[in-house]
């Protein structure tokens, strides 16, 4: 047996990982400052739920912090007890809110939880009343039918004078359902439900807009935004330009390249057949790295309503996913990609700068939220924290 000495090889694990992910930090703290701009004279927080979308808690977070952010949304508990390491002075709301036996953890970390439910309400009064004064958030369900306290109900507890004193909410919230869609009628109606309940709870800061109700104007603001999926270079409106910088690049690396003749078929199923002549890369990514298999070029039902499948850029060419995407490989055409500027052991970029992470969740009809908290653990990660 041979003897390796890493230090001596000439490349580290990134240069030659299978599958690989580059997370710009610089972009996403420039896209956190830009969204911060837009929301004018409101507060801006950072929501990191879901491992940073997907792109890391620890160096998102540590990012996001030293940009300025001061206010963070997370999903569970466990999130803000990971967050509270790198974010020490900052207000860490936790989306879930809270279950019986959690509640030692908010007051250790300092985590505040957003209660959802009456409840969650409840319990949380029964705590405080015992343990001491904590900061609470009320979400207010204003038309989502999703996570919060119902609007009657959270107008008429705002007049309760009943309420303990030690009973501090430091912000109400709610979240838009249709905010992506500007045009939608939605958007008005629980606009003005929302003004209700900051009227009801004058002067404790109020929040109705993420990433997509920020561009909406003004009137959504309030007092503290919560950007979340435009952060991380995602489109937060559909049908127009975004004007975020991509923070995430994923690619893959071709193992094999391979001719076949026209006629032939590729993949499981033999569901593309070939038209001419082709050059085929096989590359090292597939739907167990969250490269989804809707993204097939043939062979699964969406192509019968999104007719082109997945695209890879390579060399200055988007080149076509062929046949079914599997667990560990997916097929590019690279035909047209000339034989000079290929060669086994390149990268094909799956969604980054040269294809964008929207463009590619809409070719597997979903979102780019989707694709990033789908990523597989098998990436190698570089994170980038200057320019390059």
């Amino acid at each position: 047996m041979t003897d390796f000495d890493d230090d001596a090889l000439p490349f580290d694990e990134f240069d030659i990982a299978p599958a690989r992910l580059t997370i710009d930090l610089v972009a996403l703290a420039d896209n956190w400052r830009e969204m911060a701009d837009l929301s004018g004279n409101a507060s801006t927080a950072a929501v990191v739920k879901a491992d940073a979308y997907g792109l890391g808690l620890e160096d998102c977070g540590t990012a996001l912090y030293e940009a300025g952010a001061r206010d963070f949304f997370v999903a569970v508990v466990q999130e803000g007890v990971t967050l509270r390491t790198y974010a020490p002075d900052a207000r860490i709301y936790v989306l879930s809110g809270v279950w019986p036996g959690q509640e030692g953890t908010f007051y250790e970390h300092g985590l505040v939880p957003v209660l959802v439910s009456e409840e969650q309400l409840s319990f949380w009064m029964a705590v405080t009343a015992e343990h001491g004064d904590h900061p609470c958030a009320l979400h207010i369900d204003t038309g989502f039918n999703r996570l919060g306290i119902p609007l009657e109900d959270a107008l008429a507890f705002a007049d309760d004078v009943s309420r303990p004193a030690s009973f501090s909410p430091v912000l109400v919230l709610s979240h838009l359902h249709s905010g992506d869609t500007p045009s939608s009628s939605f958007n008005r109606q629980q606009l003005e439900s929302f003004q209700k309940v900051a009227a009801a709870y004058e002067g404790i800061p109020a929040s109705l807009a993420a990433s997509s109700g920020i561009m909406l104007g003004s009137e959504y603001h309030f007092d503290l935004t919560r950007p979340g999926i435009a952060v991380y270079g995602g489109e937060a409106v559909g049908g127009v330009s975004n004007p975020m910088r991509p923070v995430a690049k994923a690619e893959a690396r071709i193992i094999q390249i391979r001719s076949a003749k026209t006629d032939e078929t590729v993949s499981y199923g033999g569901t593309h057949r070939l038209t001419r002549d082709s050059r085929l890369a096989i590359v090292a990514a597939g739907y167990a790295d969250g490269y989804k298999r809707s993204l097939s070029g043939s062979g699964v039902p969406i192509r019968d309503s999104i007719h082109e499948g997945g695209l890879g850029f390579i060399a200055g060419h988007r080149v076509p996913v062929v046949g079914r995407v599997t667990m560990d490989l997916t097929i590019f055409d690279i035909t047209d990609v000339p034989e000079r500027d290929v060669r086994t052991g390149d990268y094909i970029e799956l969604f980054g700068p040269n294809m964008p992470l929207d463009d590619v969740a809409r070719a597997a009809g979903t979102i780019g939220y989707e694709l990033l908290t789908s990523l597989g653990l098998r990436y190698e990660r570089r994170y980038l924290y200057a320019d390059e």
